[in-house]
């Protein structure tokens, strides 16, 4: 198999890479881009642990080729933040301690904020809904939903 040479909108940067056909966003961006906040789970699109958001909607990385996305927006979880300053979002579940192992919480948080931008006033429902395809093993949701909650409302 011959790799293909793509070039990716990854962060608000332009990033070439020769890739092969069959190489999944997800390998890319940890192998070839080494932006390792987004996490490989089940492998399967299941768990949302490997949730990028492509021209701002939540994708699975995992199922994602990456010669599919050339030449739209990419934003994984390095991306989010605001200088060197934490995004909004990212602060809430620091803050209302939505973190515990930490694997879901990139999936977590960009789905959140893919929320946010597209209704910036959610119910506990519509929070729910939006996050239900992200499993944790650890918070019991409820402090990610504290945390979702809290930047109701606020324009985030």
């Amino acid at each position: 198999m011959k790799k293909t040479a793509i070039t990716l909108n990854v962060n608000n940067e332009t990033c070439d890479v020769a890739v092969y056909p069959n190489r999944t966003l997800l390998e890319v961006l940890r192998d070839e881009l080494h932006l390792t906040g987004t996490k490989e789970g089940c492998g399967e699109g299941v768990c949302g642990s490997c949730t990028v958001l492509v021209d701002g909607a939540p994708v699975r990385s995992c199922l994602t080729l990456a010669v599919a996305v050339e030449g739209k927006e990419i934003t994984t979880i390095e991306g989010l933040h605001e200088g060197e300053k934490l995004h909004p979002v990212q602060e809430a579940f620091v803050n209302h301690h939505a973190i515990q192992c930490g694997f879901c919480s990139p999936g977590m948080i960009l789905t959140a904020y893919a929320l946010l931008r597209e209704n910036p006033n959610p119910t506990e429902d519509e929070i729910r809904r939006a996050i239900s395809g992200n499993i944790c093993r650890c918070t019991g949701y409820a402090k990610i939903v504290e945390a979702v909650k809290s930047l109701a409302g606020k324009g985030r």
